[in-house]
């Protein structure tokens, strides 16, 4: 077997700041040489070709060509496989040449799971950006600390509350219902994913009937809330929608950024015309990330990708309800939400899906303050309306920053109470019958 030196290098061999480095799990037949397996899949998203052509001169294949940069076994067999042994997985490092795809993120993504995303079991599991690639994005122009700023609150977790129904509502009574979870003490609201520019409830028709409902309800708790209308649509469209929500008062935006792509999201966050924070909804990531054997993972499709093509709070499906996440998947999306990315700021992780008051204690002992707690039927839902629902979220916050239990504030407060009595609390036997949708 001969593989071409150049196409096999050690980290150290590298100049890293040509490359982009994916890191793969893959699994094969036993009798695959790994090494060559990995210099097929480099070698297939560069160059292309597993012969040599005319155009493949030495300069071409030194600019251009992926190197494997490591090929590690687990578990790591280093002196024979066993007999009972019928497949064997490796984590697989490739860089590639930042050159060949610059910054644009449809053809970052056509190169690191391009084609070789037909070639069995290949997931995505990282990517690592030299600080020359980073410098090509803008990032998010608010993130954690841009949206504290606006709304004034810097010392305790952020309440993100979706209207429910999902769907169906008209522009008025989306507005009353808005206005009970703002007033209750929400600090953003935001359309359904499935709710952008329906005949019964048009865009700017439910733009002119929220925004004033909002402001009433700020003046009443004596606090700012953002309200995220869902912008999603035709690419054409998009930059159009968010002028016109802007024009007619609206606070921030909302985008089903996986559908529309990444690209398309990234247009409208560098935009200098669109100035209000955008709010990344994750429909479409679960066929992305969900397979253990292809894929991406949920850190990249779900926390750094949105957060690099600058969205500043991305929903977070959480393990509390009805979606199958893992808690250790949860937990790295949420802190690579988090995490020092060259220039790129920080943005809110908002976990959701199920999420109840008998949650936060968990998720602030997880990720600590800068967190958005999003919730929808436990504030809609809640059996004293809306405005007690959210009352109840922000009595639950407070008293866990004060270091109280959820158990212990609950005596404090009735509106707390009543939730914690219907869906119990995270942990407890009540709460896991109650919380976890699936059962």
């Amino acid at each position: 077997m001969y593989i071409d030196p150049i196409v096999v290098q050690y980290p150290e061999a590298l100049e890293a700041d040509r490359f982009v480095i994916a890191t793969y799990y893959c699994g094969t037949p036993v009798k695959t040489n790994a090494l060559k397996f990995g210099a097929a899949l480099a070698v297939e998203q560069t160059c292309g070709t597993w012969i040599k052509v005319p155009g493949e001169t030495p300069e071409v294949r030194e600019r251009s060509i992926g190197r494997v940069i490591g090929v590690y076994e687990t578990p790591a067999y280093q002196i024979g496989v066993p007999e009972n042994v019928t497949e064997r997985h490796f984590i697989i490092r490739i860089a590639y040449p930042a050159a060949n795809f610059g910054a644009s993120m449809a053809m970052l993504l056509s190169t690191v799971i391009g084609n070789i995303s037909s070639s069995g079991k290949v997931k995505l599991l990282d990517l690592e950006f030299p600080e020359s690639y980073l410098k090509e994005f803008k990032g998010p122009k608010f993130g954690v600390q841009g949206i504290r700023d606006i709304l004034g609150v810097y010392d305790r977790p952020l309440l993100n509350n979706m209207i429910k129904p999902c769907t169906g509502l008209d522009p008025q009574k989306t507005a009353e219902l808005a206005y009970e979870a703002a007033v209750g003490g929400v600090d953003v609201i935001k359309d359904d994913e499935l709710v952008s520019n329906p005949p019964h409830c048009p865009l700017i028709d439910r733009v002119k009937a929220v925004m004033p409902a909002i402001q009433e309800a700020d003046k009443v708790k004596g606090e700012k809330t953002l309200y995220a209308f869902n912008i999603t649509d035709r690419t054409e469209n998009l930059k159009k929608n968010a002028l016109a929500v802007m024009e007619n008062g609206g606070n921030a935006l909302l985008v089903n950024y996986n559908t529309i792509g990444l690209d398309a999201a990234r247009m409208l966050a560098d935009d200098p015309e669109i100035n209000v924070p955008i709010l990344a909804h994750s429909d479409y990531t679960g066929a992305v990330y969900e397979s253990p054997w292809s894929g991406l993972s949920i850190n990249l499709i779900g926390a750094t990708l949105p957060r690099l093509a600058g969205l500043d709070m991305i929903i977070t499906l959480s393990p509390y309800g009805k979606f199958p996440m893992s808690m250790d998947s949860f937990i790295s999306a949420g802190y690579k939400m988090l995490q020092p990315l060259g220039h790129i700021k920080p943005v809110f992780a908002m976990p959701g899906g199920g999420t109840t008051q008998g949650h936060i204690e968990d998720i602030i002992d997880k990720f600590g303050v800068d967190v958005m707690i999003a919730a929808g039927g436990a504030i809609h839902g809640h059996p004293m309306g809306p405005a007690a629902g959210a009352r109840a979220f922000r009595q639950g916050i407070d008293a866990v920053m004060k270091g109280k239990t959820l158990q212990e504030a609950k005596a404090d407060y009735e509106e707390l109470r009543a939730a914690l009595d219907l869906w119990g609390i995270y942990g407890e036997e009540k709460a896991n019958k109650n919380y976890d949708l699936k059962g």
